[in-house]
């Protein structure tokens, strides 16, 4: 492998980045430049109508979100990439039709993808470095200030959609999304201009609480995703019956997509279920008590919402399952034993379990 940058024709280069991202487990890379053009005002608007919610980081840093050279200073280029995380096997609609059965959204059921990708993005940056010589660079997965999906679009990755998904016409939206900043200048590839959504707006109407204000806006307040991962505190009554049995996120405008037709399956051990929580009951997760929780979630993104809000968000789900003597009993049981801010999630359960 050459050392050197000076023995190292750019496109060369360019041509090698996707040989090695592919052999890490990435299913396509795409190069930008650091303007995200239209994307910056788009944050701003969205910001400014208070659509974050409670998501105050989203609002942190300035410019900096939408400006990755002030995220490291001296970056030229924005190395976008998508790694796939369906699960074999994993089935979509069938858990989320039974009401009995818990529904997480299927990015979460396996490892932490942060770790994961972050280490692979980390491996990619290396080799780059050894081929070119010096070279700064630094990884980023989803944690740190980017707009990763407008990045992406501008690398060439796909279009963002009416539910504000990264969509590629040959992977649907079912992956993860990765960026290695550098200040190598490495050629560029064509934005994505084109969009595919046309007239269809099924990601706009099957969403169960109504979350988007109109095509490419969301309104995350209303957002389920949101409501059991980002909130703190109660979720609003007038919310909870659209939650249905997802306890942890929701696919529904990803599950609407056409496009998700063309999605396909990860071969990544990692991104397999754990826990058997691809196919769990509402009240098996909900007989967890937290040394439980914690123990089987451990390294995966579940963790990230608490075991408070974990049994919150299954309440909930209870009270929107079918009225049964054995999701009264065990409401009833768990009452004692948990905060207030259950209890009171679980007072409403009861009440709809009478209705």
């Amino acid at each position: 492998m050459p050392d050197s940058k000076n023995c190292q024709d750019m496109n060369q280069l360019r041509h090698q980045i996707d040989l090695w991202a592919n052999d890490l487990g990435f299913q396509q890379a795409g190069i930008t430049g650091v303007d995200v053009g239209e994307h910056e005002q788009y944050l701003r608007s969205w910001l400014a109508a208070g659509y974050h919610g409670t998501m105050a980081y989203m609002a942190d840093h300035g410019t900096m979100r939408s400006r990755p050279q002030e995220l490291l200073p001296g970056t030229l280029r924005v190395i976008s990439l998508r790694m796939d995380y369906l699960a074999p096997d994993v089935s979509i609609t069938e858990q989320l039709q039974d009401k009995n059965q818990a529904y997480i959204s299927r990015y979460a059921l396996g490892r932490d993808y942060h770790k994961l990708v972050r280490k692979r993005l980390t491996q990619l940056g290396k080799l780059i470095q050894q081929a070119a010589g010096e070279m700064g660079f630094r990884a980023f997965v989803d944690s740190a200030p980017v707009l990763e999906r407008a990045l992406a679009q501008r690398a060439g990755l796909g279009w963002q959609g009416k539910n504000t998904m990264l969509i590629n016409r040959k992977a649907g939206s079912y992956f993860f999304l990765g960026e290695i900043l550098t200040d190598l200048p490495l050629p560029t590839d064509a934005a994505y201009e084109q969009e595919h959504c046309g007239r269809c707006t099924a990601c706009l109407d099957i969403c169960p609480t109504q979350a988007f204000v109109g095509p490419y806006t969301l309104d995350a307040r209303r957002c389920i995703s949101y409501l059991t991962i980002e909130l703190d505190g109660p979720i609003p009554q007038d919310l909870r019956t659209g939650i249905g049995n997802r306890i942890f996120g929701c696919d529904d405008c990803q599950i609407g997509c056409p496009w998700n037709r063309f999605s396909h399956e990860s071969s990544e051990p990692d991104f397999s279920p754990r826990a058997n929580l691809d196919k769990a009951s509402l009240l098996e997760l909900f007989a967890w008590d937290e040394a439980t929780f914690l123990k089987n979630t451990e390294g995966m993104p579940i963790r990230r919402t608490g075991y408070e809000n974990w049994l919150r968000n299954i309440a909930v789900a209870l009270g929107n399952a079918p009225a049964s003597i054995e999701v009264e009993q065990a409401l009833q049981a768990k009452r004692p034993q948990v905060s207030a801010l259950v209890q009171e999630h679980i007072d409403w359960a009861l009440t709809r379990q009478k209705l």
